[in-house]
């Protein structure tokens, strides 16, 4: 009859693609047994919609089985429940059986948000999995146009919460249900109140995710659900448009603020993909071979281009294969999130340089000036062409950080002495600046010096 050891020295060989660790050291392995060469345990996935789930279960049973007296394995996939609830533990919640809540922001209006969270959501649902969406825009709901789900009506049940729509296996939930075609004129205090309401008192049941349409901006409304519920993390959607970018930053720095971890970005209308000779034409700059991450620092989840099924209104055949890569992407990344430590440096700097250290000894000294330039924000360097805007003479002698903060375990953001605030450095970029050996000038000091081996 195997042993346990046995067991587990089996499985090790089985490696998560996303942490590069084996799911023994991981903690996967739960409720082993043996009897008599029978063998069972679970392998507690760290998200329900995990895409390896299959590959892993044929995986562990293949290992298995192949050890000497064993006659039969079994292997129960499973992904232990984290209630996410209220973040101020409001009694009665909606939420309190809801696993995951994963907000899709875009801190700018007009980029296809709501079209991609009602994707993402829907692709999910269709996959079996229970999902909500909650449209949160009191001003301009989309959900109700995006579904082709006017006039409708919404029914309450006897703990007087919303009853949310079912659609094609989805529970959607907005405010223009309740609205219909009339338009939102409220202040402010009014706005939070409805947003409590939307989401706490909408009975949503038991779901394994909930995706929150999040308004447009950065301000009040936007605070208010961050601090009203516990998200699991937050997925930003943008286009390379400057503008878009701008506000791209601004989102990062909130959610950041509010210690939400931020899964990825989704470039939307990316490309468009000419039907006479099939070439891709970046219509608002970028490359195949670029990506968002150099210069936010953060994961580009998904290049999505122009598509025809995503003019009209989402139904259930959202079969895209460009769709439901972008899916695993976001689940692959909520995974994560649960598992992965923040590595946040020791930051310090003084008038000329900024100086970063690791806790594995890894350290870094860059000049303040060249840090400076270093910026790849939307104001600092031209989108379409990829020239720098921010120029050397462009910058003060006597440039320095007021405030440096860290991003997650990704960047730092830094508030400079000319005002400048929205510029992100992603700690790669950082490593890359060019050496320079002209400490006169202002430039790098050192290479980063990392432990020896």
């Amino acid at each position: 009859m195997p042993t346990e050891q046995e067991i587990l020295g089996a499985l090790k060989n089985i490696i998560d693609p996303d942490f590069q660790k084996d799911i023994v050291s991981l903690g996967f392995i739960k409720n082993l047994s043996i009897n008599d060469g029978n063998v069972a345990f679970d392998i507690d996935l760290t998200t329900p919609a995990c895409p390896v789930k299959t590959e892993f279960q044929t995986q562990a049973q293949e290992a298995v089985r192949q050890l000497p007296g064993v006659r039969t394995v079994k292997v129960h996939m499973t992904a232990t429940p984290r209630s996410q609830g209220s973040a101020t533990d409001i009694q009665q919640s909606g939420l309190t059986s809801v696993q995951s809540i994963i907000a899709v922001s875009s801190a700018k209006g007009g980029v296809g948000k709501s079209t991609v969270s009602g994707c993402l959501a829907l692709a999910l649902a269709k996959r079996g999995f229970r999902v909500g969406l909650l449209d949160t825009d009191i001003y301009g709901p989309s959900i109700p146009s995006l579904f082709n789900l006017r006039h409708v009506t919404i029914y309450v049940n006897d703990k007087n919460q919303f009853i949310p729509l079912q659609h094609h296996s989805l529970k959607v939930m907005s405010f223009g249900f309740l609205l219909g075609d009339a338009p939102a004129v409220l202040r402010g205090p009014i706005v939070s109140r409805y947003i409590q309401q939307l989401l706490h008192n909408t009975a949503w049941g038991e779901l394994d995710y909930l995706f929150l349409d999040m308004p447009p901006g950065t301000g009040d409304i936007q605070l208010t659900i961050t601090q009203a519920v516990r998200i699991s993390g937050a997925v930003i959607v943008t286009t390379r448009q400057t503008l878009s970018l701008v506000d791209v930053s601004r989102g990062i720095l909130m959610f950041e603020k509010v210690d939400i971890p931020i899964l990825g970005i989704i470039e939307n209308m990316s490309y468009f993909i000419c039907d006479q000779c099939q070439k891709r034409h970046y219509i608002f700059g970028g490359s195949q071979s670029t990506t968002l991450e150099e210069r936010f620092g953060l994961p580009t989840l998904a290049q999505i281009p122009l598509l025809k099924e995503l003019t009209t209104s989402l139904d259930a055949q959202i079969e895209n294969p460009l769709i439901q890569e972008a899916v695993d992407q976001v689940v692959r990344a909520h995974g994560k999130t649960r598992i992965s430590r923040k590595e946040i440096p020791q930051i310090r700097f003084d008038d000329r340089f900024t100086y970063l250290k690791w806790s594995n000894g890894e350290e870094l000294k860059v000049s303040n000036r060249d840090l400076r330039l270093s910026c790849r924000c939307a104001l600092c360097v031209d989108e379409l062409t990829g020239n720098q805007k921010l120029l050397p003479e462009h910058v003060q002698a006597d440039i320095k950080p007021k405030e440096i903060f860290p991003l997650g375990n990704y960047a730092i953001g830094i508030n400079w002495n000319d005002g400048h605030t929205s510029g992100i450095y992603p700690y790669k970029t950082i490593r890359e600046i060019p050496h320079s050996k002209d400490e006169g000038c202002g430039t790098r000091d050192a290479k980063a010096s990392r432990p020896s081996s």
